[in-house]
């Protein structure tokens, strides 16, 4: 068992809206990853005022897992940015994970990016579809276009020296992501991107673990045009400010 497992916690920050049919399987993968690895764990469900019932399930999730999982609802949609900076003042591990709630990210790929961490002592890991072994799958080409053109423009821009800029599948040291978090402006679709491009400019370090991202399985995607517009113009204010 590796020692970086056993001496750490690492807490799960999970924002929900609508994702009562994801909860109790994301869960189940998430504590059998932990159990199997011998991690220390815990999730803190954030759920933007569901009306599907989200918050029910979460309710009878903490009654197979205990203290384990949280629930720190809040009124309303109010921005991805927002659901992180309030669950983090719940979380109670060292280090803290954020991934969607949707299997568009596999837990399976937890492990590798806390080996890849102590070993390097990286203060961000970030799960990659973009680096050879990474992928993705269940997107048509209109999508693909769009998450590739998005990546790209911000890389000729910024130059932030990663491969995925939108990827919200990531592993941060606490006090790393508490400053990144306050130091972000973006709330939105562009809140990832301007998340890896302050860790640059804060000379944090970090790695890539290529993960193969599976589009969601039940729900709707919660991207739409506002987002890409709001995306290029974060790019933008960023190039000019950064």
């Amino acid at each position: 068992m590796d020692s970086a497992m056993t001496k750490n916690k690492y807490s799960v920050l999970l924002p929900t809206y609508n994702e009562r049919e994801n909860l109790p399987i994301i869960t189940w993968l998430l504590a059998r990853t932990f159990e199997t690895n011998g991690i220390d764990w815990e999730i803190v469900i954030i759920d933007d005022g569901s009306p599907d019932g989200t918050q029910e399930v979460a309710r009878e999730l903490q009654k197979v897992y205990g203290e384990r999982i949280l629930l720190k609802p809040r009124a309303g949609k109010l921005g991805l940015g927002t659901a992180y900076v309030h669950g983090l003042q719940f979380a109670t591990g060292n280090y803290v994970i954020i991934m969607d709630a949707d299997f568009s990210h596999h837990p399976k790929f937890i492990p590798e990016m806390i080996q890849m961490q102590a070993k390097n002592n990286y203060d961000v890991v970030s799960g990659t579809r973009y680096r050879p072994g990474g992928g993705v799958y269940g997107w048509d080409l209109k999508r693909k276009l769009v998450s590739r053109g998005a990546n790209y423009l911000a890389t000729l821009l910024l130059r932030p020296r990663a491969s995925d800029l939108t990827g919200s599948f990531r592993l941060y040291k606490r006090e790393v992501l508490h400053q990144l978090i306050n130091a972000t402006v973006a709330k939105g679709y562009v809140f990832q991107m301007e998340m890896i491009v302050r860790a640059r400019q804060f000379n944090y370090s970090v790695g890539e673990v290529p993960i193969t991202f599976v589009d969601r399985v039940y729900g709707e995607s919660k991207m739409g045009m506002s987002e890409i517009v709001q995306y290029a113009q974060g790019v933008w204010r960023l190039f000019t400010t950064v």
